[in-house]
């Protein structure tokens, strides 16, 4: 069964469940959500610790023999199985199909992945987790969800902060949870409990805002200018490499496309969103888009972000910085000149 950090957390006091996974999404999330399990396998009388790391020639038969036998001790135990990877392979998946089927009554069995792509997520060895025990999916925070992460996270520490307060910070933090999560203790330290000043909080908060080629094709998609713009010229101060960030438009940019001249065509878009490799969240933010945007706008982008590519590789003048720039405001406004 698939449930949140938060639920996960709330129930923890309550008994500790014989098997549970943790998808690390967001690395602040899991080792948070981590941290509490082991905590609270230590308060529940789970005294013996054994981690297990899959790696090249890891011994699957050492995990079965870690959840089938007692402690030396006979203390009760927590067993922790590492992947790393993600990718257990052939043995280790008919090892995970069939864990937690019998738990021991004196042995927890916790596993961590990292995030894992959707075809992961559709393997057997994955469901069979899910089924079997709690299955904690440490998800990403993404900019709108934000500012209500950090006011939940102010309250914890008996703070609160208006709502243009909340979005000063969230701009300055955005993409950077783990820095977020230590600007906010930093208030906690700086300032008494209750309603921050929002002219105190500016002077206080670092710009750690740190954003990959996602965020960027993210606010496109969203149609956020002011954010593509920042984002845009805080990839070019992190040196990103440009080719990276031209593909992911790109990529978004060819997926729109499709989608939109199915939805002219009137063809079925439940083809057309497999056709373009568009799934899940990513298939809510662009299906309203198909009817705001004119059929020509995605192609003219596409042209342009040809021009971009001619300038990266110097066969055109100009700065390809720039040019990508005005491909964005272009397709935000839709204006984009081919």
């Amino acid at each position: 069964m698939r449930v949140s950090p938060e639920k996960l957390a709330s129930g923890l006091p309550q008994g500790l469940q014989p098997l549970i996974t943790v998808v690390a999404e967001e690395p602040l999330l899991a080792f948070e959500t981590l941290d509490a399990v082991r905590s609270a396998a230590q308060g529940q009388g789970f005294a013996t610790r054994e981690v297990l790391t899959v790696e090249p020639g890891f011994n699957w038969s050492a995990l079965t023999l870690s959840c089938n036998s007692s402690s030396l001790f006979g203390d009760k135990k927590l067993v922790e199985l590492r992947i790393p990877s993600g990718k257990p392979g052939v043995e280790g998946a008919r090892h995970l199909e069939t864990l937690g089927r019998t738990p021991a009554e004196d042995t927890r069995v916790l596993v961590s992945l990292p995030a894992l792509d959707y075809r992961a997520q559709q393997s057997a060895w994955f469901k069979a987790l899910e089924s079997n025990g709690l299955m904690v999916v440490a998800a990403t925070i993404h900019r709108e969800q934000l500012p209500a992460w950090i006011s939940q996270r102010l309250a914890r520490q008996q703070q609160q902060a208006d709502a243009e307060t909340l979005t000063f910070l969230a701009a300055r933090v955005e993409g950077n949870l783990l820095a977020a999560h230590q600007e906010i203790q930093k208030l906690g330290l700086l300032f008494p409990a209750g309603m921050l000043s929002a002219e105190a909080v500016r002077h206080a908060v670092l710009n750690v805002a740190r954003h990959d080629v996602h965020d960027l094709t993210d606010a496109l998609m969203r149609r956020d200018l002011a954010r593509f713009v920042r984002t845009l010229r805080g990839l070019q101060a992190e040196g990103e490499a440009l080719p990276l960030v031209l593909w992911a438009v790109v990529e978004d940019m060819r997926a729109l496309a499709h989608l939109i001249t199915a939805r002219h065509n009137r063809s079925p878009m439940t083809a057309a969103f497999r056709e373009a490799r568009v799934w899940g969240p990513r298939q809510k933010l662009l299906e309203p888009l198909t009817a705001r945007i004119p059929p020509g706008v995605c192609e003219a982008a596409l042209v342009m972000a040809n021009q971009v590519d001619r300038t990266i590789k110097g066969v055109e003048p100009g700065d390809p910085w720039d040019t990508l720039l005005e491909l964005g405001l272009g397709f935000l406004r839709g204006t984009v000149r081919k």
